[in-house]
C-alpha cells in the first residue's frame, strides 16, 4: 500500500549532517510525540491503548505526551479525535500543537471564502464527523452553509481549538507543526511559519538551534536528517500514525497500521541513540 503512495509522499532525503552530539530529553522524562492524526480516530485509539500500556509498566518516569497538529480534516472522524484528545487530557500531561488544518477550520467561521477553501483541503470530511451529510455539503450553497456551521459544530470545539500551542521545546529538541524558519532564532519565529513552512525548511542543510521534530510533510518513514526528524507518515492515506517516543537520548517508534483485513496492530520500530 505504501508503495502505491510513493508520488503523493515527499521523497526521502538521506541524512546530510555530520555526526554531532546526541540531543537528549530532560533527565526522567519520556516523550511521546505524536505525528498528524487527521481524523483517524481507530489508529490514535490503538496508538493510546499501546501508550497506557507502557506508561501502566513504567515506574518513576514523567509522562509527557505531545500532538503536532492536523488533528482534523480528511479522515472520517475529526470530532471523535478532538474529543478524544480532551478525554485524554483530564489524566495526562497531553499537550497539543496547532497546525495548518486547525487554522483553517477557525478560518471556516470568519468567512464563506474561508469555508469554501476549508472544504476543498478535507474540511468537508471534518463537517461530516459531525453530522451533515456529503450530498448536503455538496448542494447547499456557501453562504447557507456558513450560516449552518455555528450550529453543527458545538462552540467548545472552536474555543478548544483556538487555545492549541504554536512550539513546545524539551531538551535539545523543539516541536512544531510544520518546521521553523532555519534563519530565524526560536523566539523569532512567525506562527505562519511554524503551521505551513515547507521547502525553506525541509532543503536545509545546516545545524538548527535543536533538533526539529515536525509533521506536515508525509513521508513514506521516520525520517531523520540530523537537524530534523520528520514524522507524518499519511495516517489518513496509509493507515499508517506514527509516534516518536524520547527518553533520555534513546529514541524508538510506535506506529499503529491498518492491515488488510480491517484490523489495527502497533508495531514498535528499532531503539536508536
Amino acid at each position: 500500500m505504501l508503495e502505491q503512495l510513493r508520488d503523493y509522499f515527499w521523497p526521502r532525503p538521506s541524512p546530510t549532517l555530520p555526526p554531532a552530539p546526541t540531543p537528549v530529553v530532560p533527565r526522567g522524562t519520556r516523550y511521546y510525540v505524536i505525528g498528524d492524526i487527521h481524523g483517524r480516530l481507530d489508529l490514535y485509539d490503538a496508538l493510546i491503548a499501546k501508550i497506557e500500556e507502557e506508561i501502566a509498566a513504567s515506574r518513576g518516569v514523567e509522562i509527557r505526551i505531545v500532538l503536532l497538529g492536523d488533528l482534523v480534516d480528511r479522515g472520517p472522524d475529526s470530532a471523535g479525535v478532538l474529543v478524544r484528545t480532551r478525554e485524554w487530557q483530564a489524566h495526562r500531561n497531553v499537550r497539543v500543537l496547532a497546525g495548518n488544518h486547525e487554522e483553517m477550520f477557525l478560518a471556516a467561521f470568519e468567512k464563506p471564502e474561508a469555508l469554501r477553501h476549508f472544504i476543498k483541503h478535507g474540511g468537508r470530511e471534518t463537517i461530516m464527523s459531525y453530522g451533515l451529510s456529503a450530498k448536503r455539503i455538496a448542494t447547499v450553497p456557501i453562504d447557507e452553509l456558513f450560516e449552518r456551521l455555528p450550529k453543527v459544530v458545538p462552540t467548545w470545539v472552536r474555543d478548544y481549538i483556538a487555545g492549541f500551542e504554536n512550539m513546545i521545546i524539551a531538551g535539545d529538541y523543539v516541536f512544531v507543526h510544520a518546521g521553523i524558519d532555519p534563519e530565524l532564532p526560536l523566539d523569532q519565529q512567525k506562527r505562519s511559519d511554524l503551521r505551513w513552512i515547507r521547502d525553506r525548511f525541509l532543503k536545509h542543510e545546516g545545524s538548527l538551534e535543536k533538533v526539529v521534530v515536525h509533521g506536515h510533510t508525509i513521508f513514506e518513514q521516520v525520517t531523520d536528517c540530523g537537524n530534523r526528524i520528520g514524522i507524518d507518515t499519511g495516517a489518513f492515506r496509509s493507515g499508517v500514525l506514527t509516534a516518536l517516543v524520547l527518553e533520555g537520548d534513546q529514541r524508538r517508534i510506535l506506529q499503529a497500521c491498518a492491515t488488510g483485513d480491517g484490523q489495527i496492530e502497533v508495531v514498535e520500530g528499532e531503539r536508536q541513540r
